[in-house]
């Protein structure tokens, strides 16, 4: 498949620490990959770097053949790039369609409210609901049904399933499948390695700043002594 968002020699730093260390990637159109790592070992900072979000970074990075290094943060999703981040940054004192609507569109493509509620039954039930009232899942899918409303290419996604109930995290797996089906491209950053393989095409490994291995979703049971180690779990 022709590559979408590809990342080369990405540096990063916050402040004077240097955090992420000569990152290489490639995502192809309508693919799905998985960042896997331990806390602290650049996997957030990657999707902050790429989304310009940390601006002290020095690399390629190029979404759809287009240079996004010069690109400001205000332009980034115009471009084509939408971040879902681990916080999930809900406004509390606007309901489900207030939050849905807020973000303006910048692409072809991206879901109506009624295939938004589609895809999440509990955001159509609680439309009306302030965002104090919505439980930490009903408030994930939010965040990430804002952002495929605005039509945005790539769908940047930081440990969605975190602190999640299991019922939550299977509903989510399965929003990320149709996703797939739809042909959207995902970057997900997740450690739970057994909810990625269902819908993962690639992982990528992080270590300390680096990518240290890559493969396709097939390898994953060769290479579960490495990922133990690893992620330690």
């Amino acid at each position: 498949m022709p590559a979408l968002l590809e990342i080369s020699g990405l540096n990063a730093w916050y402040g004077e620490s240097h955090v992420l260390h000569g990152v290489d990637m490639v995502v192809g159109e309508g693919e799905m990959i998985t960042i896997l790592g331990r806390n602290g070992v650049g996997k957030t900072t990657t999707l902050r770097t790429i989304t310009g979000i940390l601006r002290k970074r020095q690399g390629v990075i190029k979404l759809a053949g287009r240079d996004m290094m010069q690109v400001p943060l205000h332009r980034t999703a115009h471009h084509g790039l939408g971040y879902v981040p681990e916080e999930r940054g809900i406004f509390a004192t606007l309901n489900v369609i207030e939050n849905l609507m807020l973000p303006p569109n910048v692409g072809k493509g991206g879901m109506s409210l009624d295939e938004i509620f589609e895809l999440f039954p509990n955001l159509h039930e609680r439309r009306n609901s302030p965002g104090t009232r919505l439980s930490g899942g009903e408030q994930q899918m939010l965040a990430i049904a804002r952002i495929l409303r605005t039509g945005v290419k790539v769908l940047l996604l930081d440990e969605p399933t975190e602190g999640l109930a299991p019922v939550i995290v299977q509903r989510i797996g399965e929003v990320l499948k149709t996703l797939k089906e739809r042909g959207m491209t995902v970057v997900l950053v997740e450690q739970n390695f057994r909810f990625a393989a269902r819908v993962a095409d690639r992982f990528y490994l992080m270590d300390h700043g680096k990518v240290v291995s890559e493969f396709p979703v097939g390898e994953l049971p060769d290479r579960m002594d490495m990922l133990h180690k690893v992620l330690g779990v």
